[in-house]
């Protein structure tokens, strides 16, 4: 066999785009089957929308309409009132991916990376080969436009762009899709936007069904959600490779100072305290000096020392009686327990909160065996476990999912459940952070970080305690029904021999009788107290 020189090896040696990349593995983005394509396609648009929204202070309304052309082939159309995109931008907002407002940025977004609505551009292009519409108004500009996106070269193609005064202020955006499904189940974009709704009480949501059926899921808060401040990263959680880039950017002085101004937490006195155990630094040198030994004594010493907590300033949870209100609304089950934990950190010292629920009884834990989803069987396990990131549902790659391991990790015996796939109990977890570690730019499941996976189990223990007292007090009420039900049955037969041996009124024994154990058993006569 001949052997290849290094050359003729190293011949088709080419760089490609990242646009070129994600063309070749569009399931990486979430386009992997037909009903999850489309609910993939209306979940980033109306995620930015959400976020734009958010971030301008708008109580949001947005409308998504679906329309079949043909066989796996539609017209989707979302709009919004938000802020508008400004024309100069719109291109780069909606065909380039890997560029947006949000990565770079420590603050809790819906979006993270700046692929969403590139993707979608993308994948409009290669399923039908047109481009998406849009229409917006920032209020100072209102235009429309044709965007495409040139794969080779990552760069978005505008074209038919046109001066509207009429548009009212907001973003309408019009796309045909190929090799999409619509389909009422439980991956389907009307249970998306039904939990959507849920988890954002302040978002008015309207859907248009293929067959011209309207779902209106009406706003139920009219207050914003607090907004999201951008924040520092705190120590706990940085790496050695995170904090030399972060010395080699900085433009601080000196060490002391930089650790000052970079992370969240860091005071002069902490500075102090680190001194103490990394007696070897040099706190007063130029930070872009810092080495690599000594960035890993630093983050040693970071974790030897007692920190405040991570700051809420950069996150919004949905709140405790959200979650009751979303967990009744689907489940509708006998018993709710919630618990939001205190903040803290993974690595990159990025701070995130749990936010947990259980629901028992009612349509909890109710699932079929398998279901169909794109022509293939799989497991339905979201009837017990609802899993939410920064307020956004998830309803795919459930088995790979942080959430998922944390609730199937823990011994639900403890807690009064036998078997968690078969009884009437369900879990709803959310997660909030300036930045989730999901496990694909699909965003479908988060990432089984160690830190995130100890929190949402701790979180569901606190519930699972909760849940445990009422099972407790739900099967001590049972055995007291059947005691009282066993000494009713004989009432009858031992007034009567009372009566003989005592000589008095059979009927007056009775009643004294039944006076007796019903004092004895008032518990099972009076509403019993929720133990939620």
């Amino acid at each position: 066999m001949q052997q290849a020189s290094a050359e003729s090896i190293f011949k088709e040696f080419k760089e490609h785009s990242i646009s070129e990349f994600f063309r070749k593995n569009s399931q990486m983005l979430g386009y992997s089957g037909k009903v999850r394509s489309l609910t993939t396609i209306v979940h980033e648009y109306v995620t930015n929308s959400l976020d734009a929204c958010e971030e301008a202070g708008i109580l949001p309304e947005i409308s998504v309409s679906i329309t079949e052309i043909s066989e796996n082939k539609y017209l989707i159309t979302v709009s919004d009132n938000g802020p508008g995109i400004p024309s100069k931008l719109v291109g780069k907002a909606m065909a380039t991916i890997l560029a947006g407002t949000k990565f770079h940025r420590y603050l809790q977004q819906r979006g993270q990376q700046g692929i969403g609505a590139a993707g979608c551009t993308m994948y409009s292009l290669i399923t039908t080969g047109k481009p998406i519409h849009v229409k917006s108004s920032t209020g100072k500009e209102g235009y429309e436009c044709d965007i495409s996106i040139d794969i080779k070269t990552n760069k978005p193609i505008m074209s038919n762009l046109e001066k509207r005064t009429e548009i009212s202020s907001g973003t309408v955006i019009e796309g045909t899709f190929g090799d999409i499904k619509y389909e009422e189940s439980d991956h389907g974009v009307y249970e998306y936007l039904k939990r959507t709704a849920l988890s954002n009480p302040h978002t008015s949501i309207k859907l248009t069904s293929p067959d011209g059926k309207d779902y209106v899921f009406i706003r139920s808060v009219n207050e914003m959600p607090k907004r999201p401040k951008e924040i520092k990263p705190h120590p706990l959680g940085i790496g050695t490779n995170d904090l030399i880039d972060f010395a080699h950017k900085s433009e601080s002085k000196k060490l002391s100072s930089f650790l000052v101004d970079t992370f969240s937490r860091v005071t002069p006195g902490k500075v102090t305290e680190l001194k103490e155990f990394a007696k070897n630094i040099d706190f007063e040198k130029n930070p872009a000096d810092l080495t690599w030994e000594e960035a890993e004594i630093l983050v040693k010493s970071f974790k030897e020392i007692k920190w405040v907590a991570p700051e809420m300033d950069a996150m919004s949870t949905i709140g405790d009686k959200q979650i009751e209100t979303a967990i009744k609304n689907i489940l509708n089950p006998t018993f709710v327990s919630v618990v939001e934990r205190k903040p803290r950190v993974f690595k990159g010292g990025i701070p995130f909160v749990v936010e947990a629920g259980i629901a028992y009884g009612g349509d909890a834990g109710k699932k079929t065996s398998a279901i169909k989803v794109d022509d293939e069987k799989v497991q339905n396990v979201e009837g017990s476990i609802l899993r939410f990131a920064n307020k956004v549902p998830m309803l795919f790659d459930a088995s790979s999912c942080a959430i998922t391991e944390a609730a199937k990790s823990i011994q639900w015996k403890r807690y009064g459940i036998t078997n968690f796939d078969e009884e009437p109990v369900s879990v709803m977890v959310n997660i909030s952070s300036v930045y989730v570690p999901y496990s694909g730019v699909g965003k479908q499941a988060v990432a089984q970080e160690d830190e995130i996976v100890e929190e949402i189990k701790l979180a569901l223990m606190d519930c699972g305690r909760t849940l445990q007292r009422y099972i407790s007090g739900v099967k001590n009420k049972k055995e007291q029904e059947s005691r009282y039900k066993t000494i009713m049955r004989y009432v009858d037969q031992l007034s009567s021999d009372l009566a003989e041996i005592t000589g008095n009124e059979s009927e007056d024994i009775k009643h004294g009788l039944i006076s007796i154990i019903e004092n004895r058993y008032k518990e099972l006569f009076t509403e019993q107290t929720d133990l939620a």
